[in-house]
């Protein structure tokens, strides 16, 4: 890699401009991409981020925490080196990075998608020399449907469960994924509740100005509460859990990628699956890396082989660039099951510097 941005024991550092982009343990300056743990990490001394994603990384970092927000497409200097934060279209505030010095640019995505939701503001492509980027789905057999056949598909499945008595249990990442798939259904159909861990995240969601139907904490509803009706949204860690013991007979079904691969589904023992991702699917990850122009190709974190490869053979000068980032992680199989309805299913671990 060149002198503008290096990967270091703590994350990707910028030595220019001494500050790091989603470093992986504190450091003294943070920007960062998105709010979700694996970028945006505990205990660093001050973080920059895009405007729209200070309240919902406070939640996630602390709420004494140094938060210098920016608005989108600002430009400003650290230590002589240019920075702005373009929209990635991944989550709420999800920002691409972009650093300037001495004409060289380079913009570190995140992660990100090109289809637009509701939920967040649209990617926007970002021209520049190198561009590093996530590679969470980078294989020819992830695409993604239309969006509207997959919420249509979502509210069919709910209407079947009332028929047949069954409450129904959507899983879905409580940051992004939940408030996204709340923004797609119908909510005419039925009462909506949440675990706590989602509504905490919807209220930060609507406070930011974020349009979503109404729900109900599903850790307040009477011990009589009739379930067969609504619909519940719970982190895929509560899958199994006693805390789903509440709703009775229940229908499952989880809200993933992930749900593209046949099999998936059938290992995760859920009823359904709907592919919905927060992230670009393989002609997504073409068509953004196209669009930047970019001479050079860093490819952080997860299918980053075939990615590579793909680029290289079709004339680009690309690379993996071997990073502590998750993407889209597979968070039914980790090993913490959080206690029924605690406040973040999700915590951010405190890593030693």
């Amino acid at each position: 890699m060149s002198a503008l941005l290096q990967v270091n024991a703590n994350g990707l550092y910028c030595a220019v401009g001494a500050f790091y982009i989603d470093p992986w343990r504190p450091v003294p300056r943070a920007i960062v991409t998105h709010a979700h743990s694996d970028h945006a990490h505990w205990g660093c001394a001050a973080y920059l981020c895009s405007t729209p994603c200070q309240s919902v990384l406070r939640s996630r970092v602390g709420s004494d925490s140094n938060i210098e927000p920016r608005p989108y497409g600002e430009s400003f200097d650290i230590n002589g080196v240019r920075i702005s934060l373009h929209p990635a279209g991944h989550i709420l505030g999800s920002a691409q990075i972009r650093v300037e010095s001495r004409g060289e640019v380079w913009v570190v995505s995140g992660d990100y998608k090109l289809e637009p939701d509701s939920t967040c503001t649209p990617f926007e492509p970002v021209r520049c020399h190198t561009f590093v980027t996530e590679s969470t789905f980078g294989l020819p057999i992830y695409r993604w449907g239309a969006p509207s056949e997959t919420a249509a598909d979502m509210n069919a499945w709910w209407k079947s469960n009332q028929q047949s008595g069954k409450a129904s249990v959507l899983f879905a990442y409580s940051l992004g994924k939940a408030q996204r798939v709340l923004a797609a259904i119908d909510p005419a159909i039925g009462p909506i509740f949440g675990h706590g861990a989602v509504e905490k995240l919807n209220r930060i969601y609507r406070e930011t100005g974020i349009a979503l139907p109404e729900t109900h904490y599903a850790g307040s509803a009477p011990a009589a509460t009739d379930w067969s009706r609504a619909l519940i949204l719970a982190p895929p860690s509560a899958h199994g859990s006693t805390w789903i013991r509440r709703f009775g007979t229940v229908s499952t079904a989880f809200a993933s990628g992930w749900m593209r691969i046949r099999g998936t589904r059938r290992r995760r023992s859920i009823d359904r699956g709907f592919v919905v991702s927060d992230h670009a699917d393989w002609p997504g990850l073409i068509t953004a890396i196209d669009a930047t122009g970019a001479e050079c190709v860093l490819v952080t974190h997860g299918y980053r082989a075939p990615l590579v490869r793909w680029l290289c053979e079709h004339g680009r000068n690309a690379k993996a660039l071997e990073t502590r980032y998750d993407g889209e992680r597979d968070e039914g199989t980790e090993s913490e099951t959080p206690e029924p309805d605690s406040p973040d299913p999700d915590p951010i671990p405190q890593v030693p510097a």
